[in-house]
């Protein structure tokens, strides 16, 4: 069921990371490599990513490669959005990707990539045939974001809000299917390019949309999904039975299972975006919930057929 853990999301984006908390991200590489390595004793072949970096930054990459890291890792993504918040043109992607491959022999997943549809739908589907004829066969993993349009009356993960005018606002707009669950232009674009192309979906705390996620998405041929399980929603009451729903209901899909979110009072500061106070227990977190839904192959107690004959032999 689950592919890859990816380790963090955007952690060079202040919306997931506090810069003021770790400003060199020093305590960021020492909690991905030690979540790496709680990862690989849970199960050894499960493949680890970097969490995608927003901005599209090789610096960071270096910094991250410098720090070790990309040692303890199988793979890197990275997260691009040049029609709405990159300061880059949309063709420019396979030179963003370039600049990446320039630092890393690792596997490149662009685990997000997506167009809103705050100015027109027209324009969304659009951008996504475009993303579709610049990143396929260039990198290992697409994976379009996302299926839902985001519930205006919640809120976006995001420390920008209203203060950088429409910004905010496309937050809500990215999806292939409108908040009421109806399709977009842009729904038909991406049901030409799967399975070759997956699909984001984070789904919230005991979320309404899971089943009808679900229904669209195998409608749509969609064979791999990049999703969460928040470290901080743990805490929640019932989280075990709401994570087991959501991964029972997901078991026909790959999985890239992002790992993220420290618990309020597990932080630095108080905030889903500090770096934790005990990096060991969001390792443990990582590997608790890999043990849970992706445990390695047990080998050692199965009986050959040869082995059962010359028992029942004896």
């Amino acid at each position: 069921m689950i592919e890859a853990a990816m380790l963090w999301n955007e952690p060079n984006n202040k919306s997931h990371w506090d810069p003021e908390i770790d400003p060199d991200w020093v305590r960021f590489g020492e909690m991905v490599k030690l979540a790496a390595d709680a990862i690989a004793g849970a199960n050894p072949g499960l493949t680890k990513v970097l969490g995608g970096i927003s901005p599209i930054d090789p610096g960071f990459m270096q910094r991250m490669k410098d720090y070790g890291v990309l040692d303890k890792l199988d793979a890197v993504a990275v997260h691009g959005f040049p029609l709405d918040w990159n300061l880059w043109q949309i063709h420019e992607w396979p030179n963003k990707i370039d600049e990446i491959r320039g630092v890393t022999d690792l596997p490149i997943w662009v685990s997000e990539v997506g167009v809103s549809s705050f100015g027109a739908e027209e324009v969304a589907a659009w951008g996504l045939k475009r993303s579709a004829e610049l990143l396929k066969g260039k990198v290992e993993r697409i994976q379009w974001y996302s299926l839902y349009d985001l519930p205006r009356s919640w809120e976006a993960t995001t420390r920008h809000r209203e203060a950088e005018g429409s910004s905010y606002y496309r937050h809500f707009y990215m999806g292939l299917l409108r908040e009421d669950g109806t399709p977009k232009p842009s729904l038909e674009e991406f049901a030409k390019h799967t399975p070759e192309m997956g699909v984001v979906q984070w789904f919230h705390y005991e979320d309404h949309r899971l089943d009808d996620a679900v229904e669209w998405m195998k409608r749509l041929g969609v064979t791999y999904l990049r999703t969460g399980l928040s470290w901080a929603d743990s805490f929640r009451p019932n989280a075990l039975d709401w994570f087991d729903r959501q991964m029972k209901a997901l078991e026909d899909f790959d999985v890239t299972v992002t790992f993220c979110f420290t618990p309020e009072h597990r932080g630095i500061a108080p905030h889903h975006t500090s770096a934790p106070l005990v990096p060991e227990e969001y390792a443990q977190f990582c590997a608790d919930m890999i043990a849970r839904y992706a445990p390695a192959q047990q080998t050692s107690n199965v009986v050959s057929l040869d082995q059962a004959r010359a028992a029942l032999a004896v």
